[in-house]
């Protein structure tokens, strides 16, 4: 199934089978595809064999019909089903770039009798006894005279299903004979034609690379088609056609999965074929996980990217593979083009370890981190008091919405009733009581579920009495302060609502005069014109109620800040009361966040405090960083940071970051500051090894280093390489540029005087340590000894061959630059076929086509000044020696014959090792070698054959092999003896010949889809027969896929990655001139999600072929 995955296997809901129909009858084909899942109706197409689309066929005898509702329902008809309509079929459906498949077969019976047999078409004769049939038209052959015809053009004319009539009516029994002549006619008659040279059985190439198809045409002017599995290509940016004289090529650009296919050249009625196979490269990982932290209950999301489409991904955590059966609900895998996302829809601490994604090709690692959430406070619940038949509100709100909570009334829990109402809304928790009594006065509290944390308040309930006795007490203010810290300061966030409620006491009650400072409240802010607050509506305001008097400011803001005054007055007397509002918040961002060093895997950030602390001292700073280029921020740190400095660290050498940092204090955290400057952590490389001196002149020096062991992400820009005078600590740089290279020649340097060197890598981050030579170097030139460095395999003699090259390289050393002179047996050599090249550390001595003058002694002499060494090379020049002179028979006895001869004249220019004896009988005329390495020029020959006469041949041999001429005796050895006859029996002859027969058959067999395969068999016969091999009694010929073997009398047949259209039945076929054979077998391709999966990921898997070994 190509392009199979774990959603095609689903689509077909109801599959063709397989049938076994009549001859002459109808047949009918379902397939039912379940395209509920998918946006629009998929694209349904019938295939017989392996690319035949029968679309081009509907007509009479084949007919299609289609409904669609939620399923396709496709019917495929079959009208008076023929013998060639046997064979196996596939159902292909396409959905967007991607197909998959069903196969199933038809196998047609057919009622076999004469008359159907002597029409049968292009079928196997079977165990039909056509003799009879030839018989019957003797008479009808003996009627009259016939001209005489070329039955040959007449079959090249007529049309396959007539091939059997014509044989009989001319007399051609042989018909697989007949249609063998008749193929390679046609196919020599079709050889040059159209092609010059065809395409190649098979390309194959990596996906996403390039195909080049090429042929060469007879005539520069045809026009030629492309068709691929019989559809014809149009030119595009994926398809290239090419036209270069006679040459035609179609170039396929980015070669994908769908491309492995067969591929067409036609030209006229001509075509050639090839198949593309299209190997699926490894995935590999082009965006790396990266380390989560977080806190409890929020989402988590891995991301990986890998470098193909639709590519699998295996997720795992600490080693157990996560997937959608064994992960449930609680994780969820997400696909998104090459990017491919593990969520985690609320992390726990279960969560916390090491996750995995791998592919074929890589894998990646990330760690997940969960610290515990803490419940933050936004606003708490406040003291009430109230009085009879008024209603009471608590109301608190936490930072999470979804924490639940229970309300307690000195420590027993409060239940909701019609005067008791509990909400929750949002972060919003309310407890509200309606007509309060003086039972509902105590100490309420509000519990998170979940956290150790409390929130109470106070239930004040006032009580009013009616003296009818009047009584006079002068006004009080009453102000409750307690839990503010310092006396009479209450301190409230900015944005928040404040109200503080102040009770006032006196008898009489409190009135108002018309004095403005007598009888009257006055409420003043501690600002410069100290304005009276007025019991107006607004945001700052004053709320009156007979003894309570109350001061609201909604959304604090940080001007409300001051000192407030409360007057109270009444005929009895006056109080007065001062208040301090201290409004705080968050601090602002820190300022100036910059990176100040890097280093290999880390960094160190300073910032500013922030201008303003928010009212409150700041606890600390809370730091984040991020990838450039990313939206993800990682906090380096949950506990808050005092310090102003912080060093990052874990982090990649020569990836960009930035920071942000956040101000704490005791109400919250600050908006983050400004994100720094991007910076690189990186560091500089190790020092440079191994610096050694390679030359010193009288004015330069020339130094060779190696690389630094630790490089890092920053890389080499090159080295600087400075020098002082021993004793100096200054030092001058040799190169105004940076040296690529690891070696250098520092010019212009003091004669004799005595210099140190040192060497420093520089790459992006700065200089390395210096790697400095251990001693002072001397600047002079220094006179060194000629030596020779003569190979091992010249020291001792050197053969050659007359005719072969000759060319030996000799190094040699020495300063000044030597002087090289060559001689040849002691004499100044001036042969010009002989050739030398010279260089400063090595010379050359070379011969184009060596001869046997050149054979001697070589003579290399390296000279410097006074100094000199020689060398001395041996070289031979040999060949095949000359024929043995004088050969003749000395003696003759009994069955024995003694020779003698002498050396050749030439040797070869080397020694003669043995000599080759042959003879010959004057019957058979045939040579037969007698002894081999013969060391003496003479030799004595046994066992001769009494009657025959013989003569005798003699080769002689050197290490360069026998003479190519021999010496022929002169006389003959003739074996008789006197009064003995010897009257040999005739010789019968046994006739091997016999019909084919296979002694092993074909077996039946099953195997998995895309991998190879092989079926094997055995046959017997004499004279040599040919093999036929047939799917579905189909000649398998020129297709790439299948390799046919034939190994002694073992047939094996090799299908290579066999597909679910390539199971049938297989035959094998046997044809001699004494008669034929066949066996066959059933081959049965499965194919399952588990199996493709394999597939795909495999590049090839080679199966040995099972053969049996049969002696003939």
């Amino acid at each position: 199934e190509p392009g199979g995955d774990s959603e095609m296997s689903s689509l077909f809901v109801q599959k063709p089978e397989s049938v076994t129909a009549t001859k002459g009858k109808d047949v009918t084909f379902v397939a039912k595809v379940d395209s509920s899942q998918l946006s629009r109706k998929p694209a349904l197409k019938w295939l017989k064999g392996k690319w035949l689309d029968l679309a081009s066929k509907a007509g009479k005898h084949i007919q299609f019909k289609e409904s669609y509702d939620r399923n396709t329902k496709v019917h495929m008809s079959l009208i008076k089903v023929v013998d060639a309509d046997a064979g196996g079929y596939r159902c292909e459906v396409t959905s967007k770039d991607k197909s998959y498949s069903c196969t199933f077969e038809a196998r047609i019976f057919t009622k076999l009798d004469l008359r159907s047999a002597y029409n049968l078409v292009h079928e196997d004769a079977g165990e039909l006894d056509f003799s009879v049939l030839l018989k019957k038209r003797n008479k009808k052959k003996l009627e009259g005279p016939k001209e005489e015809v070329d039955v040959w053009e007449i079959l090249k004319a007529a049309k396959p299903c007539d091939y059997e009539k014509i044989a009989f009516q001319y007399g051609i029994t042989d018909l697989r004979g007949m249609l063998t002549r008749l193929k390679k006619m046609k196919a020599e008659s079709k050889k040059s034609d159209a092609f010059l040279k065809k395409l190649d059985a098979a390309y194959s190439a990596d996906k996403g690379k390039t195909i080049h198809l090429s042929v060469e045409l007879a005539d520069p002017t045809a026009t030629v088609k492309w068709l691929k599995n019989g559809q014809e290509i149009k030119p595009s940016a994926k398809y290239v056609f090419e036209s270069v004289g006679n040459k035609r090529s179609l170039t396929i650009n980015k070669c994908s999965l769908s491309d492995d296919a067969a591929y067409e050249c036609q030209v006229e009625e001509e075509k050639c074929f090839t198949e593309v196979f299209v190997k699926e490269p490894p995935v590999t990982i082009t965006k790396q996980l990266e380390d989560v932290h977080t806190v409890v209950g929020e989402k988590v999301e891995f991301e990986v990217e890998v470098s193909e489409e639709g590519a699998n991904v295996k997720w795992m955590k600490d080693g157990v593979e996560l997937n959608r059966d064994t992960a449930g609900s609680r994780y969820r895998f997400k696909k998104d083009g090459r990017r491919h996302i593990l969520i985690i829809n609320e992390a726990t601490k279960e969560d916390i370890g090491t996750y995995y994604a791998f592919t074929n090709g890589g894998e990646s690692q990330a760690e997940l981190e969960v610290e515990d959430k803490e419940l933050e406070i936004l606003q708490s619940i406040a003291d009430l008091t109230v009085k009879a038949s008024e209603q009471a509100v608590f109301k608190c709100e936490v930072s999470d919405e979804n924490v639940t909570g229970k309300w307690f009334k000195d420590g027993v829990e409060v239940q909701a009733s019609e005067r008791i109402r509990i909400s929750h809304i949002g972060r919003n928790h309310k407890l509200t009581i309606d007509e309060v009594v003086a039972s509902d006065a105590g100490d309420y509290t509000f519990v998170p579920d979940g956290y150790a944390l409390t929130l109470s308040a106070k239930l004040n309930f006032l009580e009013i009495k009616i003296e009818y006795v009047p009584i006079e007490e002068p006004p009080k203010i009453h102000i409750d302060t307690s839990g503010c810290g310092n006396q009479n300061t209450i301190t409230v966030v900015a944005g928040n609502k404040l109200r503080v409620d102040v009770e006032i006491t006196g008898e009489p009650a409190p009135t108002l005069v018309t004095d403005q400072h007598k009888g009257k409240t006055k409420l003043q802010s501690g600002r410069a014109e100290s304005p009276v607050i007025s019991e107006a509506e607004g945001r700052v305001r004053v709320e009156k109620e007979q003894t309570l008097s109350s001061f609201v400011i909604e959304g604090a803001e940080m001007e409300d800040e001051g000192f407030y005054t409360i007057t109270v007055t009444n005929p009895v007397g006056e109080d007065k009361a001062e208040i301090y509002i201290k409004v705080v918040d968050v601090p602002n961002s820190p300022e100036n966040v910059k990176c100040t060093s890097v280093g290999e895997d880390s960094a160190t950030i300073t910032w500013d405090p922030p201008s303003f602390d928010g009212g409150v001292p700041i606890k600390g700073y809370l730091m984040e960083r991020k990838k450039v280029g990313t939206a993800r921020w990682t906090k380096l740190n949950f506990d808050v940071y005092e310090s102003n400095t912080y060093e990052a660290k874990k982090m990649i050498e020569g990836v960009l970051y930035e920071m942000r940092v956040f101000a704490v204090n005791s109400i919250g955290v600050s908006q983050p500051s400004s994100d720094s400057k991007p910076f690189m952590p990186i560091a500089p490389t190790s020092e440079p090894t191994r610096l050694v001196v390679e030359d010193v002149t009288d004015t330069t020096c020339a130094l060779k280093w190696r690389p630094p062991e630790r490089i890092g992400a920053g890389g080499i820009d090159g080295y600087i390489i400075e020098y002082c005078k021993e004793g100096d600590d200054q030092w001058v740089q040799a190169n105004k540029e940076l040296v690529e290279e690891n070696d250098y020649r520092v010019k212009g340097l003091p004669v004799g005087e005595k210099m140190l060197f040192r060497v420093t890598a520089i790459n992006i981050a700065g200089r390395s340590p210096p790697a400095t030579l251990s001693q002072a170097i001397t600047i002079r030139d220094i006179v060194e000894n000629p030596k020779i460095r003569l190979p091992r395999n010249l020291r001792s003699k050197l053969i050659k061959l007359v005719g072969e090259k000759v060319n030996l390289v000799i190094p040699f050393q020495g300063k000044p630059r030597p002087v090289v002179t060559w001689f040849k047996d002691n004499v100044l050599m001036e042969d010009k076929s002989v050739g030398t090249r010279t260089s400063e550390v090595d010379t050359i001595l070379f011969i184009r086509s060596a001869e046997r003058r050149h054979s001697g002694k070589f003579t290399l002499s390296v000279q410097v000044e006074d100094m000199s060494e020689c060398a001395d090379i041996h070289i031979q020049v040999v060949e095949r020696p000359g024929p043995p002179i004088n050969v003749h028979v000395t003696d003759v006895w009994g069955f024995n014959a003694s020779l003698e001869w002498k050396p050749p004249k030439d040797d070869g220019n080397c020694e003669i090792i043995g000599y080759t004896i042959q003879k010959c009988d004057k019957k058979s005329t045939e040579w037969f070698t007698v002894y081999e390495h013969n060391r003496r020029p003479s030799c004595t020959v046994s066992d001769l054959i009494m009657g025959n006469e013989y003569s005798f041949r003699v080769f002689s041999e050197n290490i360069c092999g026998l003479s190519n001429d021999p010496g022929i005796s002169k006389n003959s050895a003739v074996i008789t003896k006197t009064g003995l006859m010897y009257n040999p029996k005739l010789f019968k002859e046994v006739g091997m010949n016999h019909s084919p027969k296979f002694i092993a058959p074909l077996l039946d067999r099953s195997v998995i889809a895309g991998y190879n395969t092989a079926i094997s068999c055995a046959v017997r016969g004499y004279p040599k027969p040919k093999i036929i091999w047939m799917k579905n009694n189909i000649t398998i010929e020129g297709d790439p896929k299948f390799l046919m073997q034939n190994n002694q009398g073992v047939l094996t047949l090799n299908i290579r990655k066999p597909g679910l259209f390539d199971g049938g039945r297989y035959s094998c076929r046997a044809v001699n001139d004494l008669g034929e054979d066949q066996v066959e077998c059933k081959l049965e391709v499965r194919g399952t999600q588990v199996f493709m999966k394999v597939l795909k990921m495999q590049l090839a898997l080679n199966l040995n072929p099972i053969t049996c070994q049969v002696k003939l």
